[in-house]
């Protein structure tokens, strides 16, 4: 009787070895979380590309303005340079864009003038998803009174006009430095994002993973911030981007009519190049093209992460 036991053996490394042209198993697809599928879209997107290059581009002039010219910003040779037309020729050159009624380089104000609008654009962001956030995700997880009461708060902030709201408050402020613009536009800008915010919490709250975490005896706080909280920031991202363009155009706004900072700013240029318009166009044209592409930019970061976050919309 054969061995069949030493048979079975014998044959086990002969069935171990797999053919060269047997089908291998495919891995199945990691699914991508909805970060990841919105940086999937967004890398495949020319407006969030065109954008990007641009604010990383104003981001470097606004931290490192000495690598873009030697010029100070503030210092006038009349005697000179009193309304000295621009020399094309000479790129990143102080007489590149011409100089102001005051014998002051355009070209340097344009460039250190970004760090101001930056600055103000992105600390009135920062401020105002806080603020704003904070309040719409209160009211929107509890409910009842304290919704009544905040969104009652929200609703008289939203309906004062903007900018008129802003130049009342400014106005009672001698020294406007960074900090007082910063406030005075947050004080209302902060009513959108609690509007979102809110919205967002109230649809979420009714989650089962939420539900869940309440029957385990999770406390509010942790419910809040680690449940859904990361849930409801797609839409708060998306606000806070387009809103600070805007925040940088509000600031040019102000500045042009007598009421932003007290110093280098492109609507500050763009006020004094208006009394010179007609025989000095480049004191005014310069800084308007910088402040148009800048909010064009941050609006078309928002459009494009707007389109990414909501797939809705495709």
């Amino acid at each position: 009787m054969p061995d069949i036991t030493k048979s079975v053996v014998e044959a086990a490394p002969e069935a171990a070895e797999a053919p060269e042209n047997a089908p291998q198993a495919v891995k199945p697809e990691k699914a991508r979380s909805l970060w990841g599928d919105a940086w999937q879209d967004l890398r495949r997107n020319w407006i969030f590309i065109v954008s990007a290059v641009l604010i990383v581009l104003l981001l470097t002039i606004t931290f490192f303005p000495g690598w873009f010219t030697s010029a100070s910003p503030t210092y006038g040779d009349l005697a000179n340079h009193y309304l000295q037309k621009p020399k094309y020729g000479k790129v990143f050159s102080p007489e590149w864009l011409g100089y102001d009624q005051q014998g002051r380089s355009v070209y340097a104000r344009l460039i250190y003038g970004a760090r101001v609008s930056i600055a103000v654009g992105f600390g009135t962001t920062v401020v105002v998803t806080l603020v704003g956030g904070l309040v719409g995700m209160v009211a929107g997880y509890f409910g009842g009174i304290v919704d009544s009461l905040l969104s009652r708060v929200a609703d008289v902030f939203f309906g004062i006009p903007f900018l008129l709201g802003t130049m009342v408050v400014l106005n009672s402020f001698v020294d406007r430095t960074t900090w007082v613009v910063i406030g005075a536009l947050s004080v209302f800008g902060w009513t959108q994002v609690a509007r979102v915010m809110r919205g967002a919490v109230i649809t979420t709250k009714q989650a089962d993973y939420v539900q869940a975490a309440k029957a385990l005896g999770a406390s509010t706080t942790r419910i809040l911030f680690r449940h859904i909280l990361p849930n409801t920031m797609a839409p708060v991202i998306v606000v806070a981007t387009i809103s600070l363009g805007v925040y940088i155009g509000a600031e040019a706004t102000l500045s042009f009519l007598g009421l932003g900072l007290n110093g280098v700013s492109w609507g500050n240029d763009i006020s004094d190049g208006g009394d010179q318009i007609r025989i000095a166009q480049w004191i005014m044209l310069y800084p308007s093209i910088m402040l148009s592409v800048t909010v064009l930019a941050f609006i078309m970061l928002g459009e494009a992460v707007r389109n990414a976050l909501d797939p809705k919309s495709r």
